[in-house]
């Protein structure tokens, strides 16, 4: 029996007798480049306060309220302009262009001005064919535009997932390849390929060589060559031979040496001719070189992941490339994802950016903040120096939360490891409001080097959340979620008996209250503290090892 000419009965018996049922890809596990994001970024975003409502005017008196305010210096080094700020329409390059009316000096010019306060830029796109707001996007332009933003000298890139077009589960039927350089072509036909998995050869009088390789669908299987001879290093075309087949679109990822990633989409075919070809530039080393062809795409899950991925690749080959046009230092792109959390970014993220939404969009409103914490709360194993869990832009000073509420959601923000993106109007920034954002301890907290991410080590109306440190302390964190004032204690053993925590054992400890600013030896071994609604209490916990020791730092007010 054949179902579009393919033998069912051997399809089913490789399927059943074959042992390797997923081929995996060599690089799908690596962390990606940690350039610029060794710890959380800080900045400011221009999303949560205005929208749409951008203009260069308003973006440049914010980087200057960002410097005069004194929040470059406690460590806000970003402006980032979300979407609206491009153009309807791509150049005459296919380039992305600021809006021709609201940025008439040009995004060049806007980022150079900022760059000339001392504060770094990000810009904003979206992986689909058009951002949130029906503007142009990135997916399908990725090279380009991350060429544009690396010679606009933007140092943070957040990349959305609004009208996102998932990667095909599907492969091509594959009869060859060729391998170009300058006028020279070599042709490898799929016999000279060793097959994986659920990959196995056809029979078709619709192709030159009367064979194709089918079978490489879903991750199933894969078809490797081994003996790609070339003379030099260097840029050579690789095309992919199909024969056409099926009313859907295709998609075939490469591996090159085990080291280099490539793919190819294949649109939907009419058949006015049998065969089609496909192309991409790959480099390749002097002598023998491998190429492996297959579709790694088995959910949407997985696509998200390799375009994001894809994304990365190309921001970090833009920016080596602008280093080498322009003699100067690279500027690495910080790379943010931005999809939502729909496709468990926590799981792939550190193979594709630096950090990763992990939740839908913030509110400055109580239940969603909550909402969107009791999420990010539980990821904290996902988190690690360069790769962090983004629970969405701080809504401190927006709407109407209270002074105790902008406290706690800063407090819950900083323990976790987040961004700290602020979205308040920097130029009406209140007294109250700046106090918080820019409190040195919970800054310090946020941006500690050891890069790990508090645990909730109690829950219930009131949370405990602890935080190891780098040179042995721990930050505490008593955070109210509910409508009453209440008492709580965490004793130091606790922290001590806790494989994540690891609080040193000690004679005594001193402990900093970061909110109060006020510090004294604990022998009792325990944190007892009353917490008002809505808000938090956080306490630092250094080890006294003896009577003859200072403690590590006692952190200053």
């Amino acid at each position: 029996m054949k179902l579009n000419g393919v033998c069912v009965f051997c399809y089913l018996k490789k399927l059943f007798t074959n042992k390797l049922q997923k081929i995996d890809n060599p690089l799908a596990n690596e962390d990606s480049r940690v350039k610029g994001a060794a710890v959380p970024v800080m900045g400011w975003s221009s999303w949560n306060t205005f929208k749409n409502k951008i203009n260069e005017d308003v973006i440049y008196e914010t980087a200057k309220a960002l410097r005069d305010t004194g929040l470059l210096h406690a460590g806000y080094q970003y402006i980032n302009i979300d979407d609206n700020w491009m153009s309807g329409e791509r150049d005459e390059n296919n380039k992305l262009q600021g809006d021709l009316a609201t940025f008439p000096s040009g995004i060049p010019s806007l980022i150079s001005k900022i760059n000339d306060l001392g504060i770094k830029v990000g810009l904003y796109t979206s992986n689909g064919t058009e951002t949130c707001e029906k503007l142009p996007a990135s997916l399908y332009y990725e090279k380009i535009d991350a060429l544009t933003f690396a010679r606009w000298g933007a140092e943070y890139f957040k990349y959305d997932f609004c009208n996102n077009i998932p990667i095909p589960k599907y492969a091509p039927w594959i009869y060859g390849i060729d391998i170009s350089k300058d006028k020279d072509s070599t042709f490898y036909p799929v016999s000279d390929a060793e097959l994986e998995g659920l990959a196995m050869f056809k029979k078709s009088k619709a192709v030159p060589t009367g064979k194709v390789v089918v079978g490489l669908d879903r991750s199933k299987g894969a078809m490797t060559y081994c003996n790609i001879s070339v003379e030099e290093d260097g840029e050579y075309v690789l095309t992919i031979n199909v024969q056409k087949q099926g009313s859907f679109r295709k998609y075939v990822h490469i591996v090159i040496n085990d080291s280099d990633e490539y793919g190819i989409y294949v649109p939907s075919l009419k058949k006015y001719n049998n065969t089609a070809r496909y192309q991409t530039k790959v480099f390749l080393k002097k002598g023998l070189n491998t190429i492996k062809l297959f579709n790694p795409i088995t959910s949407r899950f997985v696509s998200a992941k390799y375009q994001y991925r894809y994304m990365d690749k190309c921001l970090d080959e833009a920016t080596k490339q602008v280093a080498k046009e322009t003699g100067k230092e690279e500027k690495p792109i910080t790379f943010s994802i931005c999809e939502w959390g729909f496709n468990r970014p926590w799981k792939w993220g550190h193979t594709a950016g630096n950090s990763w939404r992990t939740t839908m969009d913030i509110m400055p409103r109580w239940w969603r903040i909550m909402m969107i914490y009791r999420r990010n709360v539980k990821l904290y194993k996902y988190a690690k120096p360069g790769h962090w869990n983004d629970p969405d832009m701080l809504e401190v000073g927006n709407g109407d939360l209270t002074e105790d509420e902008n406290r706690a959601h800063f407090s819950t923000w900083a323990m976790m490891n987040s961004p700290l993106i602020l979205g308040m109007d920097l130029r009406k920034i209140d007294r109250k409001t700046l106090r918080i954002v820019t409190n040195i301890q919970m800054v310090k907290i946020n941006q500690d080097p050891l890069g790990k991410q508090a645990k909730r080590i109690k829950k219930g109306a009131l949370d405990i959340l602890a935080k190891p440190l780098s040179d042995g302390k721990v930050a505490v964190c008593f955070f109210n979620r509910r409508g009453s004032a209440k008492n709580c204690k965490v004793k130091f053993s606790t922290l001590i008996k806790d494989e994540y925590i690891k609080l040193a054992k000690a004679d005594t400890y001193y402990v900093w209250d970061v909110w109060e600013s006020n510090g004294q030896d604990n022998n009792l071994k325990s944190i007892d503290t009353t917490v008002d609604r809505h808000s938090a209490n956080v306490f630092i916990i250094t080890p006294k090892i003896s009577a003859k020791h200072e403690p590590a730092s006692k952190i200053e007010a």
